[in-house]
């Protein structure tokens, strides 16, 4: 019995942390590849790697708020309104659509962070609030329906379906978006803060961090890339509706989670999401692969997020929880 509670200090090492889910990840990739034999080709892979992108980008913004100790959940509806003003604006605007949608999850965004500051409201009823208002907006501007990109407007999104050496455009996109917003937590002032607050808000005060004004950011970056994600989504699928991206809301906070960033906050980053959504992906295809039936997908999902959050919460933290 003692030999089994020594390995708590391994398991709960940060080392750990990062080092289960790339474990995880090749562990999959072969159980895959034995189960369905063919799964391992360049043609997959690539088409892996172009469905993790806006997964991706999506549980890149998410990783923000959960790394401040907070959630959001107002991402997919930010991400389907985006979608929705997309599809309206591109006969009439042309390629400065994409800016207006973008602008408008920032704004959402800006908003949910204001909310749970000023308001003193926690994360998770500010952001699932603004999701509702902004689902009531998406809907009432759509009039509940799906919007078809016409001809026209599929001249301003083709660069985003289109392949640059061979390599997706929104993989590069991901790419991007993945790089600097690695770097921003990495180096920039705002990324250090971010993580002081997650390990300790208390502290962080104590330290003269602005803690509201780097949670407002978090929460702004977080709504900004929900929103590009549901412009790229309404690119590939030439269409924008207010339930787009209904789906991809437990997807991105299991690709963040399982990645190995702490829902507690002050632990994890944006390479540690990057696997996680690569995870979330193959399993995701391997299910098909496989032959599980697809509409199991949440509840594969719900079950790994438990997983993940039970190995990877920081309980030092929270006396009772509740």
């Amino acid at each position: 019995m003692n030999e089994i509670f020594s390995l708590r200090p391994f398991l709960d090492s940060k080392w750990t942390h990062g080092a289960i889910p790339l474990v995880l990840l090749v562990g999959l990739l072969l159980i895959i590849e034995i189960a369905a034999p063919g799964f391992l080709t360049a043609e997959t892979t690539a088409l892996l790697f172009a469905n993790t992108a806006v997964l991706f980008i999506l549980a890149t913004g998410v990783t923000f708020a959960i790394l401040l100790g907070g959630i959001d959940l107002s991402i997919q509806a930010v991400a389907s309104l985006a979608s929705v003003i997309l599809a309206q604006l591109l006969p009439s605007l042309g390629l400065a659509a994409f800016p207006v949608a973008i602008l408008s999850g920032l704004a959402f965004g800006i908003l949910s962070g204001i909310v749970h500051v000023k308001l003193r409201v926690p994360s998770f009823v500010a952001t699932l609030a603004t999701g509702g208002v902004v689902t009531g907006i998406a809907l009432w501007v759509s009039d509940g329906r799906a919007i078809t990109i016409e001809e026209a407007g599929r001249e301003n999104t083709a660069w985003i379906n289109a392949t640059v050496a061979g390599v997706p455009v929104v993989v590069l996109i991901s790419a991007v978006i993945g790089i600097v917003s690695f770097l921003a937590l990495r180096y920039t002032r705002f990324g250090r803060q971010a993580i002081a607050v997650g390990a300790g808000e208390p502290a962080a005060w104590a330290a003269g961090i602005n803690v509201d004004r780097t949670k407002i950011v978090a929460f702004a970056a977080s709504g900004m890339l929900a929103a590009i994600a549901g412009v790229v989504l309404a690119a590939r699928l030439s269409s924008g509706s207010p339930v787009l991206a209904n789906q991809l809301l437990l997807p991105a906070i299991a690709a963040v989670i399982v990645g190995g960033t702490a829902i507690t906050g002050g632990l994890g980053g944006v390479a540690r999401t990057a696997v996680g959504a690569l995870i979330i992906s193959i399993v995701r295809i391997g299910m098909t692969f496989v032959g599980i039936n697809i509409f199991l997908e949440n509840m594969v999902f719900g079950a790994v997020l438990i997983a993940a959050v039970a190995i990877t919460i920081d309980r030092s933290k929270i006396a009772v929880i509740k």
